[in-house]
């Protein structure tokens, strides 16, 4: 799979798949179009996720430049994550994952009758 990491940065979908491959990027992006959060909204907002996970995917997601993390200097720290202007760009893929999922969900209750 070496071929994959030379193609990141020349291929479009290898590009793509790449940064927004992690389990919960997806998800983490849903939660952000919907405005700036903080780090605790996020976890309620994402069942499951450990509060490690959440700080690696998002790690990488601002690695990518794909959301802005903001820390105010305050005690106890306050810190807000959103979504950059390249980020946002990403909002209609989302919407069509969006509508394709429900339709997808209305095949498979379709195939169970």
């Amino acid at each position: 799979m070496d071929d994959n990491l030379s193609l990141f940065g020349k291929c479009p979908v290898t590009t793509a798949q790449k940064v927004i491959s992690g389990k919960w990027a997806i998800v983490i992006f849903y939660n952000l179009y919907s405005g700036t959060k903080r780090f605790g909204e996020l976890q309620k907002l994402i069942p499951g996720i450990t509060q490690a996970m959440l700080t690696s995917q998002l790690r990488s997601l601002e690695g990518y430049g794909l959301i802005n993390r903001v820390v105010y200097p305050e005690v106890p720290p306050k810190v807000e994550y959103s979504l950059t202007e390249i980020g946002n760009k990403f909002i209609p893929v989302l919407k069509s994952l969006e509508n394709w999922g429900s339709e997808y969900i209305s095949y498979i209750k379709s195939e169970k009758k």
